[in-house]
C-alpha cells in the first residue's frame, strides 16, 4: 500500500533520514526518470547527476539539492511510486551518507 500513499514529502524525508544523501548509482535513478529532455543550449531537463568530473567540483549539500530537484521531477511526472519503490529498496550501504563524501 505503501506506492499508493507516496508523496514528495515522505519520499524526500526517507531519503534524507540516518544521514543519506543520495544514492550511490544515482545515474541509475535519473535513467528511470521520464520525459527528460535536451534543452537547445545543450543542458538537460531536469539537470543531469553531478557525477564524474563533476563530483570533486561540488560540495555535498549541492550533490544533495540536485537529487532532491530529481525527486521533484518524478513528482511532476507522476513517477513517485516507481522511484519511491526503487529507493527505498535500497540497500542502506547503497546510500551517501554526509560524511562520506
Amino acid at each position: 500500500m505503501r506506492e499508493a500513499t507516496e508523496t514528495f514529502d515522505s519520499l524526500w524525508e526517507y531519503c534524507t533520514n540516518h544521514g543519506r544523501a543520495l544514492p550511490r548509482d544515482w545515474q541509475k535513478l535519473y535513467d528511470l526518470l521520464h520525459n527528460k529532455r535536451q534543452k537547445p543550449s545543450g543542458g538537460w531537463i531536469p539537470s543531469l547527476p553531478i557525477i564524474l568530473a563533476a563530483w570533486h567540483a561540488t560540495m555535498p549539500i549541492e550533490k544533495q539539492l540536485r537529487f532532491k530537484e530529481h525527486i521533484q521531477w518524478a513528482s511532476d511526472q507522476n513517477q513517485l511510486a516507481e522511484i519511491g519503490s526503487y529507493l527505498r529498496s535500497l540497500p542502506e550501504d547503497q546510500w551517501y551518507h554526509f560524511g562520506e563524501f
